[in-house]
Parts: structure tokens; C-alpha cells; sequence
């Protein structure tokens, strides 16, 4: 893998994880790590042509890429640009236009309209994940699950709000963390990463408890039941289903497309 690492971080953790995903696939794209200082950048990857050919981007901050998750966070960028070289369907597909299949003539939420865009790159993530389990262990994508679904839980607002304090961020809203659970609990079922009893299934009931809408059992369905060897039209069909059953499905299961 060609890699080039730009800004303040150590390359060691990239170098890591290009190891590992070369064990069973090739990027022959170049890829340039450009490492943010703004915390809240988090990780994503861009795909881009210029005159000198086509490469991959990472995006990643500085807190992101010094962390113990680094490599791992990595890892995963790396998978998603392996999926977009293949040119799987969860990849080329287009968001914009399965939620204009899901969504024509009817009325959504603006903040509904925006976790669709959430539910589709949890689709992309389930491909790129089948990837990245498959070469590295899953302990530490296991226990980021779990934090990430415990954090979202403990940040929604209260039933009784306290009046001397006024919140300043915004609280994580109870139907997409119904959707993040089902996603959470998906991934770690497809690959058989934990047991019954671990904590993401306690998590998870909490997180289906706190949002009557969305049935955390159907979307979990919907994101583990997407075939390993999919075709161009089964993955629309599938992508258009679960935003239409979350943005306008009666009882937040996913419902069949027309």
C-alpha cells in the first residue's frame, strides 16, 4: 500500500493497519492520511481523481489518531476504501437516490432525513466490518460498540428537566440510538463476537425501551441479514427499505418497497 501520512500524528498505527488489511486484500489506490486537529472530525474516507490517477483519503483527528483506538479506526477507513475498489454495491450506490426511491411523496422530519444518511453508512459499515473482523481481532471494535452505545444512552435529555441548569449541546436523540443498538447488536451477532449475556444486549433493551417507535429486533434483522455476496439491485432494495421503515414506518419496522 502506497501511504502517506500528513500532519501531527506518529504513522506507526497506520503502517499497523495496512499490515493487517494486506494480509487478504490490496488497495492499489494511493492513500493519504491527513490528520485534523478539530476533535470532532472523527474518521472518514474520501475517494478522489486528479491528473496524477485516482487515490484515497483518510480524515482523521489528531485525538482519533494518537488514541489506543487508532489503528483500529484505521483498519476500518482502510476496509471501506478496499469496498469502494471493489466496487461493491453498499459503496457505489447512491444514498441521494435510494432516499428518493424510499421517500417520494411523503413527509419526513428534517432530523429523520438526516439519520437515513446514518442508517445508510451503517449498511456501508456492515460490508466494510466484514472485512476488517476478518483480519484483525474484535475486542476493541467490541468494547467501542459498547462505549459509544452507553454514552449515547446517558446523553439523552430527561424526563424532568432540572431548572437551574440549561443544557448547551444537543442530547443524542432515542430513535437513532435505537438504530445504533440495532447495528451494534448485528455486527457482533453476524461475526458471533460476544454472548447472550454481554452488556450490548442490555444497552440495547434500554435503548429499545427509551424509543416505542423503533423496534431495535426488526432494524437489528434488517442490518445482519444483508447477504455477504450481494448484487446492485438487492442492495437497493435493501437500503430503500430500512430508511423508508425508519423515516415513515408506522412502528418502526422495516417495511417491504413498493
Amino acid at each position: 500500500m502506497d501511504l502517506r501520512v500528513q500532519g501531527p500524528a506518529a504513522p506507526d498505527a497506520f503502517l499497523s493497519a495496512a499490515d493487517l488489511l494486506e494480509t487478504e486484500y490490496e488497495l492499489s489506490w494511493p492513500v493519504h492520511v491527513r490528520v485534523r486537529d478539530d476533535p470532532d472530525e472523527r474518521t472518514w474516507a474520501g475517494h478522489y481523481s486528479n491528473a496524477a490517477g485516482d487515490y484515497h483519503v483518510l480524515n482523521i483527528s489528531r485525538q482519533a489518531a494518537t488514541s489506543a483506538m487508532a489503528r483500529e479506526l484505521a483498519l476500518h477507513e482502510f476496509s471501506h476504501m478496499a469496498r469502494y475498489e471493489q466496487s461493491h454495491p453498499s459503496h457505489v450506490q447512491s444514498t441521494e437516490e435510494a432516499l428518493y426511491l424510499a421517500l417520494t411523496g411523503r413527509s419526513v422530519e428534517r432530523r429523520k432525513l438526516a439519520h437515513c444518511y446514518q442508517i445508510a453508512n451503517h449498511m456501508k459499515d456492515i460490508y466494510a466490518d466484514d472485512i476488517t473482523i476478518s483480519v484483525a481481532p474484535a475486542e476493541k471494535l467490541v468494547y467501542f460498540l459498547e462505549s459509544q452505545l452507553a454514552a449515547a444512552l446517558a446523553d439523552q435529555p430527561s424526563a424532568v428537566p432540572r431548572a437551574d441548569w440549561t443544557r448547551t449541546t444537543a442530547a443524542s436523540d432515542p430513535e437513532i440510538t435505537a438504530v445504533n443498538a440495532a447495528f451494534a447488536l448485528a455486527l457482533v451477532e453476524r461475526h458471533g463476537l460476544v454472548d447472550d449475556d454481554h452488556r450490548l444486549y442490555d444497552l440495547a433493551h434500554a435503548a429499545d425501551d427509551d424509543a416505542p417507535n423503533v423496534r431495535v429486533d426488526e432494524f437489528k434483522r434488517q442490518f445482519r441479514s444483508l447477504a455477504p455476496e450481494t448484487n446492485t439491485s438487492d442492495y437497493r432494495k435493501a437500503l430503500v427499505d430500512v430508511t423508508r421503515a425508519y423515516a415513515v414506518g408506522s412502528g418502526g419496522g422495516p417495511q417491504a418497497a413498493d
